[in-house]
């Protein structure tokens, strides 16, 4: 039989795929795999185990959130594989899986993997840390890793939205260059993201037909500090049209940033906390992971044709 590791983080959501893992476990040997199951206890022990291991999978699959996606994919390029991934989104916002069209329903998402097709996604560097979806910094970026787990599980996504509201009152501008291919920013903003998703944090909704997440390109968003309600106003309106860019919210694509602050900024890396940094390089490692999507989610706008 083929070799198939599980990682399940047991505290990711509302807990759900707990509830299903022996069915889980028994559709994958239905479809003649044999799995092998790690539970994961603390942040970073799915990136441990991936180093540290010496067995070879056929298929490495991981339950969780965003976050657990983030380090099975951190682990998985540290210890130099390439074996194609799995993933079973069951999180409190799962944005990257909402982007590339994998299931919210556990074992629908299990089943779409062993019928699905390996496919290279885009993964980012952040001074040689992996981020898989999002970097971002300033208004709302605190929220994802300060709003505590068991709210996360009873309220969701409006955790993070009530999370937000309350960090506005603590807002302020952080001034910033950002040098990209060609192009160089500098001005005081309250949020940057460097995202390869369509959604962050469920609160920033970028119009799928601009985004692609395996182009070799992040979607680098820049919101200016508002003086005035007009300019306030012409934020709010232009995010939540995605009418942008416009005079107060820089809009682009780009392959690499540097980025340097006045000061050391807090950044959060794909919804867990990010070191502080004053300097940051990021590089968009092109197509260098091989996900498991369904047949239906080929055609899916994010997504460019395979390259031939």
């Amino acid at each position: 039989m083929k070799k198939l590791l599980l990682l399940l983080n047991p505290f990711a959501g509302q807990r759900k795929a707990n509830r299903f893992l022996p069915d889980i476990i028994r559709l994958f040997h239905d479809y003649g795999y044999r799995c092998e199951t790690y539970i994961t206890g603390a942040r970073g022990d799915a990136t441990q185990f991936l180093v540290e291991c010496r067995e070879r999978y056929d298929l490495i699959v991981c339950a969780g959130g965003d976050g657990t996606l983030n380090e099975t994919i951190a682990g998985v390029l540290a210890a130099g594989l390439d074996t194609p991934l799995g993933y079973i989104p069951c999180g409190t916002t799962n944005d990257y899986a909402s982007s590339i069209g994998l299931s919210a329903d556990v074992l629908q998402a299990a089943q779409d993997i062993m019928e699905g097709t390996p496919r290279g996604f885009d993964v980012g560097s952040f001074n040689g840390r992996y981020f898989v979806y999002t970097a971002t910094c300033g208004a709302f970026a605190r929220a994802s890793y300060t709003t505590p787990q068991a709210v996360k599980n009873v309220l969701g996504h409006f955790a993070y939205v009530l999370e937000g509201v309350r960090d506005l009152t603590a807002i302020q501008p952080i001034k910033l260059r950002v040098e990209s291919e060609g192009s160089v920013f500098e001005d005081e903003f309250i949020f940057c993201s460097i995202t390869n998703s369509t959604s962050v944090g469920g609160i920033l909704k970028l119009d799928t037909q601009l985004v692609a997440l395996n182009d070799g390109k992040f979607e680098v968003t820049l919101v200016k500090n508002p003086t005035n309600p007009a300019q306030l106003s012409t934020i709010l309106y232009g995010l939540t049209t995605m009418d942008i860019p416009n005079e107060m919210v820089q809009f682009f694509s780009s392959a690499k940033l540097q980025i340097t602050g006045d000061q050391p900024l807090e950044w959060t890396l794909d919804g867990e906390r990010g070191p502080e940094a004053r300097q940051i390089e990021v590089i968009n490692l092109h197509s260098v992971v091989r996900i498991m999507i369904p047949h239906e989610a080929r055609h899916n706008p994010v997504l460019l044709p395979e390259e031939r």
